[in-house]
């Protein structure tokens, strides 16, 4: 025991040491002009174990100080916070009329709600780093409240539905179809559909919890992790026009979007003759006049091009999904949102808010390493678009192929 403990104490010698040597120029002088060895290294030692003290959570984390996070540079600010400085002010004032804030001494202003909410969104780290962090010097609780405050103030009917809307007349649509065919070629667009998983922790299974409106095995999707599937729909500038965030991850995307808000819009504008709008999605799709999907065994050049056309333009709807999740990295499912699955919903749609907001306002995209779990959705390669369940679907079905057909022609001319 003696033999190690002396091999140890050399060995934090030699290291102190070395430490010396690389840092001399920076150094007190009454280290450098040290002649006794031993003594230097206990001074080191004590050094840094002051330092530790320092730095760690109960001295750094003050208000007294703590860095004012406007003062730091551009990229910073956007590393932390993934919105721009001016973007972040504008923000802390869209939601102040939905956040309250305490008039005591010790309150957490709206600016620090804000900012420890888009540290946690961005970095996807647990709730005590958010608030220890020397930006924040919160603790854990306030941070939890802050988090809270600001995803319910996301989540109000005036914030969301001004900045995740769809097309809502023929002119807002016609534009959205015009840049899609400046930006691809592809006539007709007005949006791109995919479904993308966010990792959630398992739920309760307890089914008399209020947030418990499906039971827990539900929500295990089909890479065997619990999740949400999240359907969304994105323009040509991978603005997302239309999100869905309340089904559990077994769900297929065909179910979630035979119950989105937007098949009855698209259905109706085909029920009127406007046949020249329509949305992209995959094979796990119905085949419809409103809803295009792959020739799934194309036979002639012409269907290849169509599928090289569509698979292409349809791509924007998972490089959206890959933008917001290297933004907001609490989405990422090796980071998994450790709430129930209504908090995860909100915290979800509050993502893809502050989402839009960057793509509105030209934030940079967020540099990042390439993620391990490089899942932009579950693709589903599911031939469902012959089953027929009745003469309506018969019917839909028959028309969304000459409604596809078309479009073969269409681009085959353009060739």
């Amino acid at each position: 025991m003696c033999i190690l403990l002396c091999s140890l104490y050399y060995n934090i010698i030699i290291h102190y040491f070395i430490l010396y040597i690389i840092n001399c120029s920076t150094l007190n002088s009454k280290f450098v002009n040290m002649e006794n060895f031993e003594e230097m290294a206990n001074l080191f030692a004590i050094q840094n174990m002051e330092m530790q003290e320092n730095v760690g959570y109960g001295k750094l984390s003050t208000k007294k100080n703590r860095i004012d996070p406007f003062t730091l540079s551009d990229r910073l600010f956007i590393k932390n916070f993934r919105l721009t400085k001016d973007l972040t002010r504008y923000l802390i004032e869209l939601l102040s009329p939905f956040v309250e804030v305490k008039s005591r001494s010790s309150a957490i202003d709206l600016s620090t709600k804000v900012l420890i909410a888009l540290n946690f969104f961005g970095t996807g780290s647990y709730q005590s780093p958010v608030g220890y962090n020397i930006f924040n010097a919160v603790s854990q609780p306030s941070v939890s409240r802050c988090v809270k405050e600001i995803v319910d103030a996301l989540n109000q009917p005036q914030v969301i539905n001004t900045w995740v809307k769809f097309p809502s007349n023929i002119q807002e649509l016609n534009q959205v179809r015009d840049d899609f065919y400046r930006t691809t070629g592809f006539p007709g667009v007005i949006g791109c559909i995919d479904c993308t998983h966010v990792a959630i922790v398992p739920p309760s299974t307890n089914l008399n919890l209020v947030e418990n409106h499906h039971p827990e095995y539900l929500y295990i999707n089909r890479k065997n992790y619990h999740s949400i599937n999240v359907q969304l729909i994105c323009d040509s500038k991978l603005k997302i026009l239309n999100v869905n965030a309340l089904f559990p991850g077994s769900t297929h995307d065909n179910h979630i979007w035979n119950n989105s808000n937007v098949l009855p819009v698209v259905q109706e504008l085909h029920e009127r003759n406007l046949n020249d709008y329509y949305l992209l999605g995959d094979s796990g799709y119905p085949l419809r006049q409103w809803l295009l999907t792959p020739i799934l065994n194309p036979s002639s050049a012409a269907e290849i091009h169509y599928n090289t056309k569509q698979m292409c333009t349809r791509s924007l709807i998972e490089r959206c999904n890959g933008v917001l999740k290297a933004r907001f990295r609490c989405l990422i499912k090796d980071r998994t949102l450790h709430y129930n699955p209504e908090k995860s919903s909100a915290i979800i749609n509050a993502c893809v808010v502050l989402h839009n907001l960057c793509i509105t306002y030209n934030v940079p995209e967020y540099i990042y390493e390439e993620l391990e779990e490089n899942d932009m959705g579950i693709y589903q390669e599911v031939e469902n678009n012959d089953v027929i369940h009745n003469n309506q679907q018969n019917r839909y079905l028959m028309l969304g192929r000459q409604q596809r057909n078309r479009i073969v022609q269409v681009l085959q001319n353009r060739i």
